[in-house]
């Protein structure tokens, strides 16, 4: 039987992480239209309302239900509002490793809710799911997502040279293909050993609670 993640909602004292619903699609179609998400990830430009639907209806429960990964919405606990949303993917439950990815919305971005986010996923992937390894990959380029990653406390492993697709706007408006590095990043259950402490000394968040 192949294994497969729960539908949960996690919190902390800033944000509810949750899986999307169709409420989310007019607020998933605008963050996904963003020139960064654009530029460093391979979400289809322009990003329409009815392909945030097809994703919430469609891809998002079909990751889940075969065991590949899981979609989380990112969300302000006071507000409700969609900060965001963290992904897992390419999962393998044999070795209890995952692979890690988090977007951010335009207008929520330098509050730290991406370092908050992905710290209360790797708790809860290393507690009540009992992985053992997290994988993050970075654009050479994307520093915004490698700060995120050491926040954390994530160890670098190396570069994979020339096995990343990023995107350019030419000058007619439209996106070319750039190849780049990928930088490959790691986090085991010890390294999460004073992350907390040094996000809420850092600035990354305020102090963080029990998470569920």
């Amino acid at each position: 039987m192949t294994s497969t993640f729960p539908n949960i909602s996690i919190s902390t004292e800033r944000l509810v992480l949750r899986p999307l619903d169709e409420d989310d699609v007019p607020a998933l179609a605008a963050m996904m239209n963003d020139e960064q998400v654009a530029a460093w990830t391979d979400v289809p430009q322009p990003f329409t309302e009815e392909a945030a639907l097809r994703w919430i209806g469609g891809h998002a429960p079909a990751e889940r239900t075969a065991g590949r990964g899981l979609d989380l919405a990112v969300t302000e606990f006071l507000t409700q509002r969609l900060v965001g949303i963290v992904q897992l993917s390419k999962t393998n439950w044999h070795v209890r490793a995952t692979e890690l990815s988090y977007i951010i919305a335009p207008w929520a971005r330098g509050e730290g809710y991406a370092s908050e986010a992905a710290l209360a996923t790797a708790q809860w992937l290393f507690g009540d799911q009992e992985f053992e390894r997290i994988e993050l990959r970075t654009a050479a380029g994307n520093t915004a997502s490698q700060q995120v990653a050491q926040k954390i406390g994530c160890i670098s492993e190396g570069v994979l040279r020339n096995a990343c697709i990023a995107h350019v706007r030419a000058e007619d408006g439209t996106w070319t293909d750039v190849r780049t590095d990928f930088i490959v990043w790691s986090l085991l259950p010890e390294d999460l050993d004073g992350a907390e402490e040094e996000l809420a000394d850092s600035g990354g968040y305020r102090s963080f609670p029990d998470w569920n």
